[in-house]
């Protein structure tokens, strides 16, 4: 009976297992292993899950630079194995997609299936299109050896024995939130998804193989490395959270070179690093947060396009998003979502279709006012989750010809330790009247050529933009303050 129940168990194992994988082809390696989708699958997944985050973060609006990221991002691609003669025609033919995300934010990531992003904060970072090229191979590398498929492979080998298993991404912030969040399960899997060191090594590998076949420097890519343990030394951390699966940047600074160097030597002439159309691309590109989409300023919230202001409590984290603010409490059990309602008439209306979808029980609901000027409408619900239900109160506010509408919910049971910060927020929303603050400027980068030689810090704006420092400064142009800058040189030197 023992034998025949632990082959049942072992079977019932193999089908999940052989349901959840299929054999596939690796480009990089040509050889066949487990993946845990089809490519046509990898495809479909990028597809949908790129219009989330195009929606969700915005693409940089400045089609010379998209044109250039595109540019720069096909000539890569021709280099890499996506593009071999002795690749399958299934990757051949897919089409790849390189796009600016308007985030002040360093970062660049893939989707698979062929969508590349880079950040208008990394490009403030680099300086020389060499080094763009080394981290567009990076991305590559990631699609091209299939590093999500096997991530997700991983993933549900160390799941398959597990029978009805919550997905992935499905707590956010210590409480279940993402459906809140309107992002798809497999949106929520890709944003947190962790390569790991391994596949990172081996898309700096093709990072620097990629860019040198191109002709570019590619020993160049080692600098941004340098600009990224800066970043982290500066931030008070020893790597920052989003890179904590990553090599360690000082690994990645000493081992670039030596990759560039492999390729010298199998003949691969590299001398390419086109600083002055790279700088000209840079030449005005904003930096840094856009005060004009809302930034915080002495503990409130305030936005100069739209003219308004709600307070910040203390000790909440706020995250402000192209469509949506977020607050997030300090131990990260509550939350409170701040989005423009474009399809309702009313802050009644707004409320009434939020509450009236399936799993939300209304405990009581009522007219407000905010600010005592504004109509407003209320609702206390509790909206059940499989792994706990939440408390929330729904608040719309009707302001300047649109409606406004908070989300602002915890765990059933800690929503009374949260009321007061909830109600603060909602009931102080108000008119933004300050001109200093309706009339803040952006900072964008000027290029700066230099005439005469002297240290870094003597070519430093005064007074220094708005929540920028020195030393930030010094990083994107990767240098000291105390280093001295030659005559001729060019300088990225943020202006407001």
């Amino acid at each position: 009976m023992h034998y025949k129940s632990r082959n049942l168990a072992f079977l019932l194992i193999f089908l999940l297992f052989a349901g959840a994988c299929t054999i596939q082809r690796n480009p990089v390696s040509g050889n066949q292993r487990l993946m845990a989708y089809t490519w046509s699958q990898e495809v479909e997944i990028g597809r949908e899950v790129d219009q989330e985050f195009t929606a969700q973060y915005g693409l940089y609006d400045d089609e010379r630079v998209a044109e250039y990221i595109d540019g720069i991002g096909h000539l890569i691609l021709a280099e890499s194995h996506m593009r071999r003669e002795d690749t399958e025609q299934q990757f051949r033919e897919t089409e790849f997609f390189f796009r600016v995300l308007d985030s002040p934010v360093v970062n660049a990531f893939a989707l698979p299936g062929g969508y590349v992003y880079v950040t208008r904060g990394l490009l403030a970072h680099l300086n020389n299109e060499a080094q763009l090229a080394v981290v567009i191979g990076h991305e590559i590398g990631h699609v091209a050896a299939r590093h999500s498929s096997q991530r997700a492979m991983r993933q549900q080998l160390g799941q398959i024995a597990v029978l009805g298993g919550a997905v992935l991404g499905q707590e956010l912030l210590g409480i279940p939130g993402e459906p809140i969040l309107n992002l798809s399960s497999q949106a929520a899997q890709l944003i947190f998804l962790s390569y790991g060191r391994s596949a990172e090594r081996e898309s700096d590998r093709l990072g620097v193989e990629y860019a040198a076949r191109a002709g570019y420097v590619a020993e160049e890519g080692a600098a941004f490395f340098t600009s990224l343990k800066r970043i982290s030394e500066a931030s008070g951390q020893s790597i920052p959270t989003w890179l904590s699966s990553h090599p360690d940047p000082g690994e990645r600074e000493s081992n670039i070179p030596q990759l560039a160097r492999d390729w010298e030597e199998q003949g691969y002439e590299q001398t390419v690093r086109n600083e002055e159309i790279y700088f000209g691309i840079l030449d005005g590109m904003l930096y840094g947060e856009n005060p004009r989409e809302g930034f915080v300023d002495n503990s409130r919230f305030v936005h100069p396009d739209l003219a308004f202001q709600f307070p910040v409590p203390a000790g909440w984290q706020l995250i402000n998003e192209r469509n949506q603010v977020i607050l997030i409490s300090s131990g990260g059990d509550a939350v409170m979502i701040f989005r423009i309602d474009p399809e309702s008439g009313s802050a009644q209306e707004s409320v009434r279709t939020f509450i009236a979808q399936e799993g939300i029980t209304v405990d009581n609901e009522s007219t407000a006012r905010s600010s005592d000027r504004f109509n407003a409408y209320l609702a206390d619900v509790t909206i059940q989750q499989d792994a706990g239900d939440l408390r929330a109160l729904v608040y719309a506010v009707e302001h300047n010809d649109r409606i406004y509408r908070f989300l602002n919910y915890s765990a059933v049971d800690n929503f009374d330790n949260f009321k007061a910060d909830f109600n603060a927020v909602t009931g102080d929303f108000d008119n933004l009247t300050e001109p200093e603050i309706l009339n803040v400027q952006s900072v964008r980068l000027e290029i700066v050529h230099v005439d005469q030689p002297g240290p870094f810090k003597n070519f430093l704006p005064d007074p220094l933009p708005t929540g920028i420092t020195a030393t930030e400064i010094a990083i994107i142009n990767q240098l000291e303050l105390d280093d001295t800058v030659e005559s001729s040189r060019r300088l990225k030197i943020p202006k407001q």
